[in-house]
């Protein structure tokens, strides 16, 4: 650990210390551990209680069709696309230890505008990112043009306005994650005082 985290409290210090990762192997969540991790995203601000998350657990021998649900997804959203990308989405869906469908359940017209909504089941992924760290397994969050394919949809069991996510790649890590460099903090925040503020990452 640097020294500017090591002066934090041991939770700050935790959460800065995660980094994603998609070298990942056996053993995923248990059933007990994933409900308890999958707990932790119903923990994120939620304006009006509209309760938008919804996760799909996809693992052992389901993944294999539900690989073969997104290429068929890819394939009807592009009929062009490439094989060697259907294989390399082939072989990923089917080996990942556990996926995560992370469906949105979406009112248009609530009361809630509709970008709060979807912030509050974003936030609720990086609770279940959060979590998984710190039960010592390693998640990757990853998405797709074929997402929004209404057939894929329908199949797993969103049904419009529902929408996806994306997908956590969900598992122990292979080897030790190492720390990804992350951008100074000093070019994303400011101090307002009264007047316009400016941010270094944007000179």
């Amino acid at each position: 650990m640097t020294d500017s985290t090591s002066k934090h409290s041991n939770a700050l210090a935790f959460l800065l210390s995660r980094s994603s990762t998609d070298h990942l192997v056996e053993p995923a969540p248990d059933k007990a551990q994933i409900a308890a991790i999958l707990s932790a995203g119903l923990r994120a601000p939620d304006h009006g209680k509209m309760r938008p998350w919804r996760y799909i657990v996809v693992k052992g021998k389901h993944r294999r069709p539900f690989a073969e649900l997104v290429t068929r997804a890819m394939k009807s959203v592009d009929p062009d696309v490439p094989q060697k990308k259907i294989e390399k989405r082939l072989h990923r869906f089917s080996e990942m230890p556990m996926i995560i469908a992370l469906g949105m359940h979406i009112e248009p017209g609530g009361k809630i505008p509709v970008i709060e909504q979807e912030m509050s089941a974003a936030a609720g992924v990086m609770n279940v990112l959060n979590a998984l760290h710190a039960e010592g397994f390693g998640g990757f969050w990853v998405t797709g043009e074929f997402a929004d394919d209404p057939e894929f949809l329908a199949t797993i069991g969103l049904n419009p306005p529902d929408r996806l996510a994306g997908f956590l790649f969900v598992g122990t890590p292979e080897r030790a994650v190492r720390e990804a460099r992350r951008p100074d903090i000093s070019d994303y925040m400011a101090f307002w005082k009264s007047e316009p503020v400016s941010f270094g990452a944007e000179s």
